[in-house]
């Protein structure tokens, strides 16, 4: 289930999501030069343009007269793609931030006018935004033409838009790979690639945004986490990314800011999260009564708890947040489990404080029961809450399977509007009371984390949601090596390994199951030959940013961050999210803009407004000019 609804969000939703719409195709090339307003064209091509150089060729732009815009297509940023169809980028600049003369084929030859302003920007100070529109880490496809509306809203901030091709899960021929680490090596090498050319491109390098959702939203987490790590020079080098400038200074690959929306990251310790925040509380498919699995979900989520406890993550007042043995269910008490139901209770509260019923709920998210699948901007809902940017209709819809259509996380393929408060949470409390409503206060309580969970955040994995005992899971395909998935989790092996001779014993058990293969498949090498846990390190943030792994301060932490996700996706456990966040806190970042959206699930989940006005105006705010 969760490759195809990756695939779903690959489609237009995600990608609108991202302003790529129409920049989103299969290759590269060279763009002419238009002056017809909003609509330059380009002809397609396979690959970049020109010799592959890290050096810009500042004698090729193409020019968007009617809307002042200057733009480059199939710009290649490292001497050696093993990707040609992939390892170029576009660039997208105001045309306030260039001087230009046109040349005799209709391009324009361009200098950075440092004195060119758009709003509070100078063509030195505005920030550089970098779309990673990689679901399921997917590839990214370079940009093949031009269209301005699809990065118009950026433009007239007075941001300047990157969008680089990236390598991804899919991408695999016989001269190259797309598995683990591929996808961010490409996007360091784009960054490292502007830092060159500092004086040639428009732009502030060092204030480079990130964004993504889901597995986009995860590797621009990475690329925030790793700046400038060490175990990535084997892989930058082996593309011939920009290391070091002309005077022999090193070039850094260091972001300042990330956006990410329901990024999918911490894979190696997903299985455990996902038992312990969801799966104990499911007794159906492979968590049924007998099945070897059901044991080994149970173990999981035990081992969550030991995974969280030398984590030693502390909340904004400095108090350790632990799990604690509990009278019924897996480790349900403790500092982090109240941290876990506080966040969840500002969920709610804000969804109260943010929505004026009559409520209708929205198309994008594990909405409220009673029918989560109807259309979005019924009576109360806030504006553009769950729509991609530019309010377009996901294609084939973005609701998670098995998103909480009503009690039980059953679908419903017509929307029910709530009338009153009263009723909305009448509908919630169906199958049994889990929170609480005062309807003199307006203030709701919620009681139960098992609840939660069985009425709006059902498990729609089975055990061994990331690393599976099968090998068939999307991110086994991530940490892979081509086409063929690979275990990669060192935590689910542990647990595996304790315990292989009980579920030997039990239904459904397969001997290929065991800890054998995990061995094998942690000692197969890449093509750089780095094995599956040095590779699991550098695609894992905490291990940049917490005191437990032997990877923490040794990279340069994006200082800015903003994290959005549905509360009710099915995709991933909610600790990943609030792990994330809280590892940034306990790192020293100040500027962590975290909230988990209640009534949305795997989208890029927003309390009000649009997601893409949203982050704008997040960077306007961070980097004002």
């Amino acid at each position: 289930m969760e490759v195809s609804r990756r695939h779903v969000l690959q489609s237009g939703g995600a990608v609108a999501a991202l302003g790529l719409t129409g920049c989103s195709g299969s290759g590269g090339g060279k763009s002419s030069a238009s002056s017809s307003p909003g609509a330059p064209s380009s002809a397609a091509a396979s690959v970049g343009t020109g010799t592959p150089s890290v050096t810009f060729d500042s004698a090729k732009w193409s020019y968007d007269e009617g809307n002042d815009v200057y733009y480059r297509l199939g710009v290649y940023y490292c001497t050696k793609p093993a990707a040609k169809e992939y390892e170029y980028f576009g660039v997208y600049v105001p045309g306030k931030y260039l001087k230009a003369t046109k040349n005799s084929d209709g391009t324009y030859t361009a200098k950075v006018d440092a004195s060119g302003k758009v709003g509070s920007y100078t063509a030195r100070t505005a920030p550089v935004v970098m779309p990673v529109n990689t679901p399921g880490y997917a590839p990214q496809s370079p940009p093949t033409s031009y269209s301005y509306n699809d990065v118009s809203a950026y433009l007239k901030a007075g941001l300047v838009y990157v969008a680089a091709g990236l390598r991804g899960r899919t991408s695999n021929t016989s001269a190259y790979t797309g598995n683990a680490p591929w996808g961010v090596t490409d996007l360091k090498a784009a960054v490292r690639f502007l830092r060159y050319n500092d004086d040639l491109l428009p732009g502030d390098k060092d204030s480079i945004f990130a964004f993504g959702v889901s597995g986009g939203g995860a590797q621009s987490s990475v690329a925030g986490s790793s700046g400038d790590s060490t175990l990535y020079t084997p892989y930058l080098e082996t593309i011939g990314a920009a290391m070091k400038d002309a005077g022999g200074k090193a070039i850094s690959d260091a972001i300042a800011g990330v956006m990410a929306w329901v990024p999918i990251t911490e894979l190696s310790e997903g299985n455990l999260a996902y038992e312990w925040n969801m799966g104990q509380f499911a007794t159906t498919g492979t968590r049924a009564s007998g099945t070897w699995t059901e044991a080994y979900s149970k173990d999981l989520a035990e081992a969550f708890a030991a995974y969280v406890n030398k984590l030693r993550l502390k909340d904004s007042s400095g108090q350790k947040l632990t799990l604690a043995k509990s009278g019924s269910g897996v480790f349900l008490a403790g500092s982090y489990y109240d941290h876990l139901m506080s966040v969840i209770q500002t969920s709610l509260d804000n969804f109260l404080s943010d929505t004026t019923f009559p409520y209708t709920p929205s198309t994008m998210g594990g909405g409220p029961p009673g029918g989560a699948s109807g259309g979005a901007g019924g009576a109360g809902m806030p504006t553009g809450g769950a729509m991609p940017s530019g309010g377009t209709p996901p294609s084939g819809g973005a609701m998670p399977t098995g998103a909480s259509g009503g009690p039980g996380n059953s679908s419903s393929a017509q929307a029910t509007t709530y009338k009153t408060a009263e009723a909305y949470f009448k509908a919630l409390n169906a199958d049994g009371t889990w929170v609480t409503y005062d309807s003199s206060t307006k203030k709701a309580t919620v009681k139960s984390l098992a609840g939660f969970v069985k009425s709006q955040k059902s498990a729609t994995k089975g055990v061994g949601a990331f690393d599976a005992p099968g090998r068939d899971a999307t991110e086994n395909a991530v940490l892979g090596l081509g086409a063929t998935g690979l275990h990669f989790s060192e935590l689910s092996r542990t647990v595996m390994s304790a315990n292989q001779s009980r579920y030997a014993k039990l239904t459904d058990w397969k001997s290929d199951y065991g800890t054998s293969g995990y061995t094998s498949d942690f000692d197969k090498t890449d093509s750089v030959g780095k094995k599956i846990p040095y590779r699991v390190n550098m695609y894992d943030p905490l291990y940049y940013l917490s005191g437990s792994y032997a990877g923490y301060k040794s990279a340069k932490v994006a200082r800015h961050w903003r994290i959005r996700t549905g509360i009710m996706q099915g995709d991933t456990a909610n600790t990943t999210e609030i792990n994330l966040a809280l590892a940034l806190q306990n790192y020293g970042i100040d500027s962590v803009d975290f909230a988990t959206v209640w009534g949305q699930g795997h989208t890029d989940a927003e309390r009000t407004g649009n997601s893409t006005t949203n982050f704008i105006a997040w960077v306007k705010e961070v980097v004002p000019g």
